[in-house]
């Protein structure tokens, strides 16, 4: 069984490894929706696979790593594509999540990436 929280966030970012005439090489903003994904079996007694409760803890430091920040001044972020953010995220959650198995960022409504590790 997989579940999911959903969570957004605002920052800014450029890419600094595209030509000047990208326009994601200037500095822009992004209203980042991201799912945290977590598997596994469901707990016989409770019946659920881990309290949604347990996820936002998990979230709560990243999103204050990332909210209205400048993504390029976060450690191990000085090139915020949406899959390297998937991947930081996925570092950060994981220690605390085991049972983490995606992590979802949609930079726009119709654009994203998927991580599973």
């Amino acid at each position: 069984m997989e579940i999911f929280n959903r969570f957004s966030l605002e920052a800014a970012r450029r890419l600094p490894n595209l030509p000047p005439s990208h326009p994601c090489s200037r500095v822009h903003g992004h209203s980042f929706q991201i799912e945290v994904h977590v598997s596994g079996p469901l707990d016989p007694e409770l019946g659920w696979v881990i309290d949604f409760a347990d996820i936002q803890r998990a979230w709560q430091p990243v999103h204050d790593s990332l909210d209205h920040r400048y993504l390029n001044e976060v450690t191990g972020l000085e090139n915020p594509t949406s899959e390297l953010l998937a991947q930081w995220v996925w570092q950060k959650l994981k220690p605390t999540l085991p049972g983490l198995s995606k992590v979802v960022v949609m930079e726009t409504p119709t654009s994203g990436c998927i991580h599973s590790g």
